[in-house]
């Protein structure tokens, strides 16, 4: 067990610079089916549904689409974090490729084994098809689906850990396992030594 799984099994866990997600904000030109999936395919209550007040949407350096008067609504998905949707008016703006340099590939949602097989029921019973499941690390199993805006998402668990699951400790290596790989980005001893002081 290395130092990061050390913290995570005593309940302490890592106290970095952020306490987790405040909220994610993406966008879609159509904000009624967005809600309908977030909401009833997905089963995240809406808690917040505004329009962005005029004359604030032209602002430099607020964290909106420059549009005044657009739709910004709030999803609780759990663990106090906030998914987020801001609507781009239809025909402004087309699909972005998710494997642009800074785009967003796919986003993961951290499941217990029993909201695993839940959300699995839920995509069938909503027509929502999905890949899957698949065992990407050892024993970490995810599907894989499209929003109503072609945004990619994944539903990962740990089947075999049921509702106690850590995420950081599913996916954290041994200080020698990881150094295989950085060595492939830099042989620089202090710099190698500095990204991974927190494994062992």
């Amino acid at each position: 067990m290395n130092a990061v799984s050390e913290l995570h099994s005593a309940g302490v866990g890592f106290n970095g610079p952020f306490r987790g997600i405040h909220h994610l904000a993406l966008t879609t030109d159509d904000m009624k089916s967005t809600t309908d999936f977030y909401v009833n395919v997905l089963g995240m209550p809406l808690v917040h549904a505004m329009k962005v007040p005029e004359g604030v949407g032209t602002i430099e350096n607020r964290g909106n689409p420059a549009y005044e008067c657009i739709r910004h609504y709030f999803f609780d998905m759990g663990n106090d974090s906030l998914w987020a949707f801001f609507e781009i008016p239809k025909g402004e703006k087309t699909q972005t490729d998710r494997d642009a340099l800074g785009g967003m590939q796919h986003v993961a949602f951290a499941v217990s084994s029993d909201q695993f097989d839940a959300i699995q029921a839920r995509l069938t019973a909503h027509g929502v098809d999905f890949d899957g499941p698949v065992e990407i690390l050892p024993g970490l199993f995810s599907i894989y689906f499209y929003d109503p805006n072609e945004i990619r998402l994944e539903a990962c668990c740990k089947l075999a850990e049921g509702t106690g699951q850590r995420v950081v400790d599913s996916v954290t290596q041994t200080k020698e396992v990881a150094l295989e790989e950085l060595r492939t980005l830099s042989d620089n001893a202090d710099w190698l030594n500095g990204v991974t002081a927190n494994l062992s």
